[in-house]
């Protein structure tokens, strides 16, 4: 499921070639990044706790509602130039919008990646073939430009050409890091989702082996861990590798056999008292404004928070943000405003039935600029996403939540997402 709320196709990656030439190089700048650190008496050594480099740290920009979107900016290219992505746990191949020239773009042309002919990535090469596992590239000849198309489950679409280039992140230790990456240069959107605006281009952090996360672990500088803290109020931080990672942070084992970080099954409780509602697998997507449930668990829960609604001075209204709204006697500035009529949502996994998601009120309901309260859960089965359910952004807002695919499982802690670590 290569998604920003969506469906997908393209797949694994294998870069270990691609990255030998440039290793050594980044290794010394490493290096002696942390050795003029030392002179400027900051800190001075290389290696963390972990035995690994570092862990890099991004601030993160957005929101769940106006923007729909949370982003971080990347520096590719020699001279460096800056890139905004929007950050996708549901995705593989990361892609920037390009100037090829572009149709669609939501980017002005001066923000637009400019690809050169000697980035391209050739059919021929093993990239290629990754990116489009488990089907073969549709290449006339070995040394054709290696395009690639991604089908979106909210019938957007993104059409361009695999590209390599290098990518400048410097880690929490104030080394830095000139990396080679593979993504695409997309040169043709489609996004019609009226709920799921494109900001930029996406940062693909999903576990399969073309997204960036499993490019930057063929290097070994890190370890394979993300996490992210979303803000309510717009912002917050992303990071790769454990450094950051809580002690205390209670785990949930997630599919092995699976690129999507795919829970264990998920009972729903509505207000503490079980619904009934069993056996709910829940993809953790970060590219997803809002969370899906399939059709069955989405009316099930719908009908119970509405009839939580009875006797309550809240009238149904229509609403362009969301398919479910209500107004009260007054416009809601806040979802604080509205909160205390509506009941919690708990998700209780079944494989360990001590590691619980609570969805508050405010990690289900947005405040539009219309003062209405809307229903942040949609219907998956009618966005396309059959019986597949999403927590989105709007149900992680206010926790840490990190992906750990060396262990293969998934956590989450409530963290001061407002302020970077």
């Amino acid at each position: 499921m290569e998604n920003k709320k969506r469906k997908a196709t393209v797949p694994w990656m294998m870069m270990m070639m691609m990255f030998f030439l440039v290793l050594s190089t980044n290794l010394s700048s490493c290096s002696s990044a942390a050795s003029q650190q030392s002179q400027n008496k900051r800190s001075t050594h290389p290696k963390g706790r972990t035995g690994f480099l570092s862990s890099f740290l991004f601030p993160v920009t957005g929101n769940v509602y106006p923007l729909g979107y949370y982003s971080i900016s990347l520096t590719i290219g020699n001279p460096p130039k800056v890139f905004e992505f929007d950050i996708d746990t549901g995705s593989d191949l990361t892609w920037v919008q390009c100037d090829a020239p572009c149709t669609g773009c939501t980017k002005t042309i001066d923000h637009l990646y400019k690809p050169q002919k000697h980035i391209l990535v050739s059919c021929g090469h093993p990239a290629c073939s990754v990116v489009h596992f488990p089907d073969s590239p549709r290449c006339e000849k070995p040394d054709d430009q290696c395009d690639f198309e991604i089908d979106y489950f909210d019938h957007g679409s993104v059409l361009g050409v695999v590209v390599s280039d290098v990518f400048s992140l410097r880690f929490m230790n104030g080394s830095l890091a000139r990396l080679r990456l593979t993504f695409g240069c997309a040169y043709d959107i489609k996004n019609p989702s009226p709920y799921n605006p494109l900001g930029a281009g996406v940062l693909g952090l999903s576990n399969g082996k073309a997204s960036l996360l499993s490019q930057l672990q063929s290097f070994d500088l890190t370890r394979n861990v993300i996490g992210h803290c979303l803000s309510g109020k717009g912002g917050g931080f992303l990071f790769i590798g454990d450094d950051l990672v809580p002690s205390k942070m209670p785990w949930m084992p997630m599919s092995a056999n699976s690129k999507n970080y795919l829970s264990s099954p998920a009972e729903v409780f509505f207000d503490g008292k079980p619904t009934g509602i069993k056996d709910l697998k829940l993809v953790f997507d970060s590219g997803s404004s809002y969370t899906y449930f399939n059709f069955r668990a989405y009316e099930a829960v719908l009908d119970l928070v509405r009839g939580g609604l009875n006797g309550k001075l809240l009238d149904t209204v229509e609403d362009k943000a969301l398919p479910i709204c209500w107004k009260g006697t007054k416009p809601f500035k806040t979802v604080h405003d509205v909160k205390n009529y509506f009941s919690t949502l708990t998700l209780s996994f079944t494989e360990t039935p001590t590691v619980q998601l609570e969805l508050q009120p405010e990690a289900y309901l947005i405040v539009t600029e219309e003062g209405n309260a809307c229903f942040g859960i949609l219907n998956g089965t009618e966005a396309g996403l059959g019986d597949f359910n999403i927590i989105g952004d709007i149900s992680m807002i206010g926790k840490m939540v990190v992906y750990d695919n060396e262990k293969q499982r998934i956590g989450w802690i409530s963290a001061d997402c407002d302020r970077l670590p």
